[in-house]
């Protein structure tokens, strides 16, 4: 199965949620790749060690300038059956904006086919994709299965779900018919607030609308979950505190995976 996390707001935790997500899948013993199609890179820093700020990644992959495949940039991730796709570097916004101009037939379909000779090698394909709805995000929609919308609990965060389902809407018709909404996350929630409570309900009441499914748990606001990126580590391996934040995101995984029938 191949997943894109996506929000066009930034600071919502899109990345982190990825992280620990991928966490969970190889500790219950899955062979993961993620592909970080984020310009910023976030995802490569946290899941690999030691990548050279001049190495090839995602965006070699993706260039004309460039006969570098993906299998050719993949780079083993900090944890066991974790392979990561990296993002480094100022290249990949370059490799973007040569999507954009190029004009070519097939511009939306370069990550799938990367990603057809390697998909069927692991058990679980994420996407991290930029806070933009741009031609990087349309290729990580082409390429997936099903995509994952990471949200908070606040006004701004909710905003721009209508525009980010009506691109979900557009990719399908035009670009990849079998591309489904897996879920959306509740991230950073802060159940006690009354901006929290509201918020809460104004997101159930918007995936009930749309035949959405709100997954759970709802992910609360906690520092471990940012230590845990931090210094690169999976909250399973950290104290009393961090290790029943762990078990949230595993119970999330399950939700995702029997959801998706996989």
């Amino acid at each position: 199965m191949i997943l894109t996390f996506c929000n066009q707001k930034g600071g919502v935790g899109k990345s982190t949620t990825l992280y620990h997500l991928a966490r969970a899948a190889v500790a219950s013993g899955r062979r993961v790749l993620v592909v970080d199609a984020d310009p910023q890179g976030n995802t490569t820093e946290a899941l690999t060690v030691d990548v050279p700020s001049d190495a090839a990644g995602v965006a070699d992959a993706l260039s004309d300038a460039s006969t570098d495949t993906l299998r050719d940039v993949l780079v083993e991730g900090v944890w066991d059956g974790l392979t990561v796709a990296p993002t480094v570097g100022e290249a990949l916004n370059a490799v973007r904006d040569e999507i954009a101009n190029s004009h070519r037939p097939g511009w939306e379909s370069r990550l799938r086919r990367q990603l057809e000779g390697l998909k069927d090698e692991y058990d679980l394909v994420l996407i991290d994709s930029g806070p933009a709805l741009d031609t990087l995000s349309t290729n990580a929609f082409t390429a997936s299965d099903g995509v994952l919308i990471v949200t908070q609990s606040t006004k701004w965060s909710l905003d721009g779900l209508a525009l980010l389902l009506r691109t979900v809407d557009e990719v399908r018709r035009y670009y990849n018919p079998t591309l489904e909404v897996a879920g959306i996350v509740l991230n950073q929630h802060e159940a006690l607030t009354s901006g929290g409570k509201h918020y809460a309900g104004e997101l159930e009441a918007a995936a009930s609308e749309n035949s959405l499914r709100l997954l759970t748990p709802y992910i609360p606001k906690r520092a471990p979950i940012k230590d845990a990126v931090d210094f690169s580590r999976g909250l399973d391996e950290g104290d009393y505190k961090a290790r029943p934040l762990g078990k949230l995101y595993s119970a999330l995984l399950e939700q995702i995976m029997e959801g998706t029938g996989r």
